[in-house]
């Protein structure tokens, strides 16, 4: 029996906190290449009285040792730490290696990570280091990205260095890196390979056009370098303080429907199901249930058809959890009248047309003729307001061209919704 295993300590800031601290230990092992994650939390954690969960349901505080084998080994939390995809492109690069394993990320990701965790060999913390790039250095983060990009196998480090030092965990595929100004940290969205139109203005009209219609969304601002556009998108999981941030606990959708991200088992992709995770995860489970419904609503309307389980997250400023504002709103021009959504909205599955989208609206809490009101409204503005929106963030004619065929499909709306 071959037979491996690695361990780190598991470090989490305090709601309303400056202070990090030890709560538990991780240990992850690897047998005859199955891979095993064990975690346990601190007896001095636990004895503290501002002591909170990381995860209140999969990791409550207990003194039992949780195990899992799901997800590689890796605790649905932890995950929601690590990085994904160009984070994790990033790390390799930089490293010299891409056989690095989810031990590996989760210790070379930095201090910008999603969340309150993060994740040491020490048993005491480090102590943190406050360093990000700032917002006037976007210039030559953006030069550093596109070379990143566009160079998969050349020597990049000089580039890198602006890259990583500090380095940026959050996911994704689209080059980014986490900036700071007086206001606070920003994730700085570039321009990337493939791109139909000018993704900056497209999607900042997108986040704002969701906020018109009641959904909570962060703040945005486009940025110009030279002649492109960068999108800077507010980090509501971090709150700037006099002397630091403070860091709010978060987790994926993935995490709180218990799913897979690798698609080969997406059954739990489900707004449904979600709706119905938030009336024991939220605060004010109400709201955000009918909320997540707005949002299923206006994602269909716009075929925002990567709104995958990682792209709805629930956050926890202080020891109440909420849905997390709606972030990575982009749409999706396909040539067929019908669209289907990453997850599941309704009895047809994950077809994105109204009939689907009003079969459960009772596990949103609202009746039928509620929900079809919210999407008659949600409707209504993305019809009007669409097109100003895009402009008014600087798209182009060309840029709305692209995304018309996106808006307002012909296939959402169906005899059998009339």
């Amino acid at each position: 029996m071959t037979t491996s295993s690695s361990e780190c300590f598991v470090y989490i800031q305090l709601p309303g906190s400056l202070d990090v601290v030890t709560c538990g230990r991780y240990v992850r092992e690897e047998v005859r290449g199955e891979a095993i994650g064990r975690f346990v939390y601190g007896r001095s954690y636990r004895e503290r009285e501002d002591a909170v969960e990381v995860d209140p349901y999969d990791l409550p505080l207990s003194t039992r040792e949780f195990v899992t084998a799901r997800l590689r080994g890796v605790f649905g939390a932890f995950r929601d730490a690590a990085p994904d995809a160009w984070g994790r492109y990033v790390i390799q690069r930089y490293a010299g290696a891409a056989d690095l394993d989810e031990l590996d990320y989760l210790l070379l990701a930095p201090e910008d990570r999603a969340g309150a965790l993060s994740f040491g060999r020490s048993k005491t913390p480090p102590a943190p280091t406050h360093d990000f790039n700032r917002i006037v250095h976007l210039r030559e983060l953006r030069e550093a990205a596109r070379i990143l990009e566009e160079d998969p196998t050349g020597d990049v480090l000089p580039q890198l260095g602006q890259l990583i030092e500090p380095r940026t965990s959050i996911g994704g595929a689209r080059p980014k890196n986490v900036v700071e100004d007086d206001e606070g940290l920003w994730i700085a969205k570039f321009p990337a390979r493939g791109d139909r139109w000018n993704n900056a203005p497209v999607e900042a009209a997108m986040l704002s056009l969701a906020g018109v219609c009641g959904i909570r969304v962060p703040e945005t601002r486009i940025e110009r370098i030279l002649d492109e556009s960068i999108l800077l998108v507010k980090r509501f999981d971090r709150e700037k303080v006099d002397a630091g941030y403070h860091r709010h606990r978060m987790v994926s959708a993935l995490t709180v429907l218990d799913a897979d991200d690798t698609g080969t088992d997406r059954s739990n992709w489900s707004y449904v199901l979600l709706a119905d995770e938030l009336r024991r995860w939220s605060s004010r489970p109400d709201r955000d249930r009918v909320e997540l419904f707005r949002r299923m609503a206006f994602n269909a309307l716009v075929s925002n058809l990567d709104d995958h389980p990682r792209n709805h997250a629930l956050v926890a400023a202080g020891l109440d959890w909420r849905l997390a504002p709606a972030y990575d709103i982009t749409p999706s021009p396909v040539r067929s009248a019908s669209r289907d959504l990453a997850l599941v909205c309704g009895r047809e599955g994950r077809r994105a047309r109204r009939s689907n989208l009003l079969s459960e609206a009772a596990r949103f809490g609202l009746a039928r003729d509620e929900a079809a009101a919210i999407i008659d409204q949600v409707r209504g503005i993305v019809a009007s307001r669409w097109e100003q929106e895009v402009t008014r963030h600087g798209g182009t004619d060309r840029d709305r061209e692209r995304m018309a065929s996106a808006i307002l499909c012909e296939g959402f709306e169906d005899a059998a919704a009339r």
